[in-house]
């Protein structure tokens, strides 16, 4: 590789801090600088199952990273992955990574119930988070995660990597710049086959497993073998169900080109357990409706109001464009599409086709690993930073706590709570045990917003 000259550096630089619509093809253009004098960064992983190993094996391959521990409650996942990382220290509790001055930043990739909690404790300890999504269990704790990454002034990277994708990021320029029109409404979909996790009943943990860690700041329930490693995704306690685990990246970036910047104001869903007969808590099908006010215009104004549409069916192999997930976008002038899977196309008005310069390409995890290694070292701004997550993933707790409820609910965007129901705004957050890992400040009272603390 030849070494780039400072003019080609300064160039590239330059171009990754003016933002994320240019962001990807100027991450490209630095990986020669970042493969000559990369500032060193060491990183800690916190969540040892597949995704976490995934990321951190990626992350590996960036230049000047060292992955220096990896930590989970369960023995054997954490020593088997130290093992296949190369990593000398493998350890059960969080806190010996963050104690660890030389740690630059840390993966977290734990359950969802941890997202939050963990991420908070990082940034207290002044490390630098890469968190998957969705970045939190619920609404407040998101907020709580936000204050904490501007309070310690820390690089939050959301794990919604369609932000750094080269085909998203110019499909996204093309709907501002007008190709369809004025863009109204998103409808963004997931639709696949899942599988069923069966009836379980409680029983002892396994040896080497510290349930009690695991569990962490929620509320202690009995340990049960598909409450833990990928079954905990389909409990209220532990996960967010599939709208949060698959959905929240095409509702990530169905935002983003909807061009939508706020919270919702209106929530109305439907859906339920239609097909799986099993402990599953969540919906397997669910129709979900969210309402941007804008302010309050129609017509042609760039600023109106605006529809997001969610569809989930998880028994099914149907579904649109041969894409399994996607999102169709409808302007006043016609029609765009776009899927992670690597599919982009536009139609003008009456359905005719559009050719357009733009290489189809799925979801770039590398890029978006590379741009949260470049925001920490002050070469780029980040490309799904914490506030943008923290909409996104307030959008799946919305869904679900709507189609959970069964109503239609109305959100005050600039507070942050249910107007007038106070069942919704008990599932936007939640009681934290007195634990090491409960974040501060947990339950918030609608008519005051004044926070009652709990937990350490």
């Amino acid at each position: 590789m030849n070494r780039p000259d400072r003019r080609e550096f300064v160039v590239a630089s330059s171009a990754l801090a003016a933002g994320a619509v240019g962001g990807v093809a100027a991450t490209r253009r630095l990986s020669a600088a970042r493969s000559v004098d990369a500032e060193p960064i060491v990183l800690g992983l916190i969540g040892c199952g597949g995704r976490g190993t995934g990321v951190a094996q990626r992350f590996q391959q960036q230049q000047g990273v060292t992955l220096a521990y990896v930590c989970d409650p369960q023995q054997s996942r954490r020593e088997d992955v130290a093992k296949k990382l190369g990593v000398e220290n493998a350890v059960a509790d969080l806190r010996r990574v963050l104690d660890d001055k030389r740690v630059t930043a840390v993966i977290v990739a734990t359950p969802d119930h941890w997202h939050a909690p963990a991420s908070i404790m990082a940034c207290e300890a002044g490390k630098h988070v890469y968190v998957e999504k969705p970045c939190s269990h619920n609404i407040n704790e998101g907020r709580l995660l936000v204050g904490a990454a501007r309070r310690n002034d820390r690089r939050v990277q959301h794990g919604t990597q369609c932000r750094s994708t080269s085909m998203m990021i110019e499909g996204v320029k093309l709907l501002r710049d007008g190709i369809i029109g004025t863009v109204l409404v998103a409808k963004a979909w997931n639709v696949q086959r899942r599988g069923s996790i069966g009836r379980g009943k409680p029983s002892e943990p396994p040896p080497g497993f510290d349930y009690d860690t695991w569990v962490g700041p929620a509320t202690m329930i009995p340990y049960q073998e598909n409450r833990v490693n990928s079954g905990w995704h389909w409990w209220h306690h532990f996960g967010t169900g599939d709208m949060g685990n698959d959905g929240v990246h095409d509702i990530d970036y169905a935002c983003w080109g909807l061009g939508v910047e706020t919270h919702p104001s209106v929530i109305s869903a439907a859906g339920g357990k239609y097909f799986f007969d099993d402990d599953q808590e969540f919906p397997d099908t669910q129709q979900v409706t969210f309402e941007y006010p804008g302010d309050q215009s129609v017509g042609e104004s760039k600023s109106g109001q605006r529809m997001l549409i969610y569809e989930q069916r998880l028994w099914s192999t149907n579904y649109p464009h041969n894409a399994d997930s996607g999102v169709e976008f409808y302007g006043t002038a016609g029609q765009m599409l776009m899927s992670r899977r690597g599919k982009i196309a536009v139609w003008k008005e009456r359905n005719q086709r559009v050719d357009i310069d733009v290489r189809p390409r799925g979801q770039d995890d590398d890029a978006h690993f590379a741009n949260f290694l470049d925001a920490i070292r002050g070469k780029a701004e980040l490309n799904a930073e914490i506030e943008v997550g923290h909409l996104s993933a307030s959008l799946c707790h919305m869904g679900n706590i709507a189609t959970r409820l069964g109503r239609t609910l109305r959100f005050d965007l600039k507070n942050e709570y249910f107007v007038g129901d106070a069942e919704a705004n008990e599932l936007a957050q939640r009681v934290y045990r007195d634990h090491w890992g409960a974040p501060k400040g947990g339950l918030i009272d609608p008519s005051t917003r004044k926070v009652e603390e709990k937990g350490a």
